[in-house]
C-alpha cells in the first residue's frame, strides 16, 4: 500500500509523522526501519504515530519508534512536531493539546513564530523506576565505564537518561562511549546518554547518544534531564538555554514534583508517499 507521511523536525532532530487517523495501516519494525533507513528508506532518527485517543478527555494518542524498530516511551522534539502536525492537517484547531504516551498524557502548547511548548511532566529521580541500578536516590552516582569512572545524573522524563557533565562537549569521542553508556548494565532498559557542558548558569551545551539511534542533532527529554540534573547540583538556574547541533532550546524547572517545560521549534520539511 501507498502511506503518506510528512517529513519534519525539532532542532535538527529529524522525524518521519504519519497519520493513522485518516489512512489505515499497521507498521510493524520492519517496516519502521525501511521508513527511517537514510539509504533506502526516507529517512529519520524516529518515526511518529498520531492515532485516535484511548480516553474521551484526551485529544490523541502520540507514539513514538526509534529508528531501530523499537517503541519508546517519549521524545520531546518529536512532541513539538507532533501539535505542529495535527494543526497544520486540521486534525484539530485547539492550540492546547492533550496527548496520550506510553509514560501518561502531556500537554502541548502552540505558540507564534512555530514555537511549541510542551509540559513534559515530573522527572523521576527514583532509582528502581527510572530504571537504573542504584541502592538509593543520590543526586550523582559513579559509573564505571571500561577503566574510567564517569560522575553520571540518572534521570527518567518517561525515559531513562544518563547525563554526565564535561569540560568540552566537543571533545567527546561520543560514538565511542555513546554505546557504552547505552547499554551499560546498571540500566536494565539502555539508557540516553547525554554530556553536558555548562557555558553559565543560564545557558548550557549538550549532546546526546539516543538509545536505539545514535546521536542526533538535538534531544528534547534529554535536554530536560540534563537541565534537572544541573539545578540539583546547584549548578543552574530555573530556566536555561541548551544548545544543541541542530538548534536551541528553553528549559523551565521550579524543582522537585514540578513539571519541566520544553519550548523549542518545528519546521516540516516535505510531504510524501511511500510504498511498504
Amino acid at each position: 500500500m501507498l502511506l503518506k507521511f510528512t517529513k519534519m523536525h525539532g532542532a535538527g532532530n529529524d522525524f518521519i509523522v504519519v497519520d493513522l487517523i485518516s489512512q489505515r495501516c499497521k507498521l510493524r519494525p520492519r517496516e519502521i526501519r525501511k521508513l527511517a533507513d537514510r539509504r533506502f528508506g526516507v529517512g529519520c532518527d524516529q518515526v511518529l504515530i498520531v492515532e485516535p485517543p484511548g480516553r474521551p478527555d484526551i485529544d490523541f494518542r502520540y507514539r513514538i519508534f526509534n529508528a531501530d524498530g523499537g517503541e519508546v516511551e517519549q521524545c520531546g522534539n518529536g512532541a513539538r512536531c507532533f501539535a505542529r502536525f495535527v494543526r497544520d492537517n486540521k486534525l484539530t484547531s485547539k492550540r492546547i493539546i492533550s496527548v496520550e504516551t506510553a509514560c501518561g498524557v502531556i500537554q502541548l502548547r502552540l505558540r507564534d513564530n512555530n514555537q511549541v511548548e510542551v509540559d513534559m511532566g515530573a522527572p523521576v529521580l527514583e532509582p528502581q523506576k527510572i530504571p537504573f541500578d542504584a541502592p538509593e536516590e543520590a543526586t550523582s552516582y559513579p559509573l564505571q565505564v571500561e577503566e574510567n569512572v564517569l560522575e553520571i545524573g540518572a534521570v527518567s522524563m518517561g525515559n531513562p537518561h544518563s547525563v554526565c557533565r564535561v569540560d568540552d562537549v566537543d571533545s567527546i569521542d561520543i560514538e565511542h562511549l555513546g554505546p557504552l553508556i547505552e547499554h551499560h548494565p546498571r540500566f536494565p532498559q539502555r539508557t540516553n546518554a547525554g554530556f553536558m557542558q555548562i557555558v553559565s548558569e543560564t545557558e548550557i551545551k549538550l549532546r546526546v547518544f539516543e538509545r536505539g539511534v545514535g546521536e542526533t542533532l538535538a534531544c528534547g527529554t534529554g535536554a530536560c534531564a540534563a537541565v534537572v540534573y544541573g539545578l540539583s547540583r546547584g549548578w543552574l538556574r530555573d530556566t536555561v538555554t541548551v544548545n544543541l547541533s541542530g538548534g536551541k532550546l528553553s528549559i523551565s524547572w521550579a524543582g522537585p514534583g514540578q513539571p519541566v517545560i520544553m519550548t523549542g521549534p518545528t519546521a516540516s520539511v516535505f510531504e510524501g508517499t511511500i510504498r511498504i
